[in-house]
């Protein structure tokens, strides 16, 4: 039997979590958004790339992957689209054609505005190369501030969204206590061959490639601070051998399914985080 030790909690967290429950707070409705976990090879086995948010954000000093809040923008109907139909995407998900649609915008935006990665391609068998010129940089910004839609960006450069590169994990919502909460589709993708990550997000102020394994060991060892979201995901993503392996759990993952962490108040030595057990069948 596997005893639930649970994970730990920033102080911070556990602080503001005693002044929600006895102010009886009244819990924010969770924004949809979408997070990737890009992979690459490295050795025999592989590595993840992670990103530290900026302390003035929600979760700040916290490491995690690339992602963000869905985008009005997000939802346009007028795209170029390679892979699973949105209605496919909308099964999967647990989600309305048109939002599950928009998941898969936000996190194909978020990874080339976070990371300067981009999961398109001038047609369904194709993906760009590099994309760190001048002028790639330059339409990042605009995306990124909002003078631009991600759909518009690709039209223009005669681009193919590859929603076939973006591989459906799981789904996490924030604790009730937080202000700030939000409703995450986690998805995992290879990074494109000719392709690499830039330190470019103004939202992250330290970036790393690390293997999935010695994440885990830097984070139970106090070196990188993580939520449980961001650490249950390295675990199951290390369990596997390789990226082939990698591809193959996530055609099985339930990514409909959302997982909401809860903190366990009543142990006043030290309050952990902790998943909630599955429904008994």
């Amino acid at each position: 039997m596997t005893i639930d030790r649970g994970y730990p909690a920033p102080p911070a967290l556990v602080e503001h979590a005693r002044r929600f429950q006895a102010a009886g707070g009244v819990p924010a409705v969770p924004r949809v958004a979408a997070t990737v976990l890009l992979l690459r090879p490295a050795g025999a086995g592989f590595e993840v790339y992670l990103i530290r948010r900026v302390a003035a954000m929600a979760f700040g000093g916290m490491y995690a992957f690339p992602g963000g809040g869905v985008d009005p923008s997000d939802s346009t109907t007028h795209l170029d689209w390679a892979g699973p139909e949105p209605a496919d995407w909308g099964v999967r998900l647990g989600q309305p054609t048109a939002a599950a649609q928009a998941v898969v915008c936000a996190a194909a935006r978020e990874v080339f505005e976070e990371a300067g990665v981009l999961l398109a391609g001038p047609d369904a068998n194709r993906v760009v190369g590099d994309v760190s010129d001048d002028g790639w940089e330059a339409a990042r910004i605009d995306l990124e501030q909002r003078r631009t839609g991600f759909a518009d960006l690709l039209a223009r450069r005669g681009l193919t969204l590859r929603s076939d590169l973006l591989l459906p994990w799981s789904r996490w919502v924030t604790p009730e206590f937080e202000p700030r909460r939000f409703d995450t589709y986690f998805f995992v993708a290879l990074l494109p061959a000719g392709q690499r990550t830039r330190d470019v997000s103004g939202e992250a102020d330290h970036t790393l490639w690390v293997r999935p394994a010695d994440a885990c060991d830097r984070a139970a060892a106090g070196e990188l601070t993580m939520l449980p979201p961001t650490l249950v995901t390295l675990g199951e993503i290390a369990a596997c051998d390789d990226l082939a392996a990698v591809v193959r759990a996530a055609a099985t993952r339930d990514a409909a399914t959302p997982i909401t962490p809860y903190l366990d108040l009543s142990d006043d030595t030290e309050p952990r985080f902790h998943l909630p057990r599955p429904a008994a069948s």
